[in-house]
């Protein structure tokens, strides 16, 4: 395959991840803020004095519940918050790895192929080689774009931090009333402020302010060692894809009708079980990335706050257990599947699609030369 091959899988990759991207998007930001919602499952008494009031464990609420209560508290826009950056992001994501996958791709059947020619091997790319493939384009795409994402999360946990930082305010308040005894009218006058604070506006220019203000310039690339160590997730995922795929080409080849090109369904579903896979396995790393990468005084309290990866790690075991690692699964599982099954499925109908327009182009010059 040319670099012109590579250049089509990152087109027709940026427009599959694009249309994925807003058909899931509410779903998305209801797990985001799943993830990132800090409750402790138990507190000693010796924690509640260094770290504040215990809280008690909020009872789970469905994916459905959350999402009508984010409708009816912020409006439809509620669902979409940070859609703008993250479509360009996705763009610029899907883009850049699937260019970069097929660059390398491309370099790997050529190994595969001088080996055969000298002997050792078949010609075809092993499982071994497409996790490299799929590891260096993740890489390169996690440096290049965790930016982008780091605004994005903080766009869809912006009106859950507003929240908490409104009723930490309120308990500080009713603090002092039990301490003191009786609610003075300037405490009244607050409190009442309080209860019709309403969360500012927000957007993407106001959260790179945020973010550089808090931490500058490395602000950014937040939450970057798990999301590096996540590349291994479409490793997973492309090593599933690519090897089920291949095995149902060559069956579909050897049929009697031997149509080379799978089913636009055989590759929906083939793209929702390397994606299932690849979710289940990866999980913990991404919540503790949503965590390094939202609002990080979430409550005014030292235990919801992380300096890097491995304070996150220490204090969610600490806090929440292993249970605050698998927040917001399920959510996750059914978007992203689904996600990945329609970005598959597009990608390769825009593939197919460009192939067979490139042929006819060719038979078209052939003819009007001859």
């Amino acid at each position: 395959m040319s670099k012109s091959d590579a250049v089509a899988n990152g087109l027709a990759g940026a427009g599959g991840g694009i249309i994925a991207q807003i058909i899931t998007y509410p779903l998305q930001t209801v797990n985001t803020r799943q993830q990132t919602e800090r409750l402790a499952k138990k507190k000693r008494k010796d924690d509640e004095g260094l770290h504040g009031d215990s809280h008690p464990q909020r009872p789970a609420t469905g994916t459905l519940f959350q999402v009508l209560q984010v409708i009816k508290a912020e409006g439809w826009g509620g669902l979409y918050s940070g859609l703008k950056p993250s479509l360009f992001g996705t763009a610029a994501s899907q883009g850049i790895y699937y260019y970069f996958y097929q660059v390398f791709k491309n370099k790997a059947e050529a190994i595969a192929a001088a080996h055969k020619a000298k002997g050792r091997g078949d010609g075809t790319v092993g499982m071994f080689s497409w996790l490299v493939v799929a590891a260096l384009a993740g890489s390169l795409n996690v440096l290049l774009t965790n930016p982008i994402w780091v605004l994005v999360t903080r766009m869809q946990t912006h009106t859950q931090a507003e929240r908490k930082i409104v009723e930490g305010k309120k308990e500080a308040l009713l603090r002092e009333v039990s301490e003191g005894g009786s609610i003075s009218p300037s405490v009244q006058v607050k409190l009442a402020e309080l209860d019709t604070t309403k969360p500012r506006p927000y957007g993407t220019l106001h959260a790179a302010h945020e973010v550089y203000n808090e931490a500058g310039i490395t602000g950014f690339w937040k939450g970057i060692i798990p999301t590096l160590i996540m590349v291994c997730n479409p490793s997973i995922q492309f090593m599933i894809y690519e090897t089920s795929l291949k095995h149902l080409r060559a069956r579909r080849s050897a049929s009697k009708r031997g149509y080379k090109y799978p089913t636009a369904l055989q590759v929906f579903l083939l793209g929702a079980l390397a994606k299932l896979g690849a979710t289940v396995s990866t999980y913990p790393l991404l919540v503790v990335k949503s965590r390094l990468q939202a609002k990080q005084e979430i409550g005014g309290n030292t235990s919801m706050r992380y300096s890097g990866t491995l304070d996150a790690i220490i204090k969610m075991i600490r806090y929440e257990g292993l249970p605050g690692f698998y927040k917001g699964m399920s959510t996750k599982i059914v978007q992203s599947v689904f996600a990945a099954s329609v970005l598959f499925m597009v990608k390769e109908e825009l593939v197919k699609a460009y192939t067979a327009l490139v042929d006819k182009s060719k038979k078209v010059i052939l003819n009007l030369s001859n």
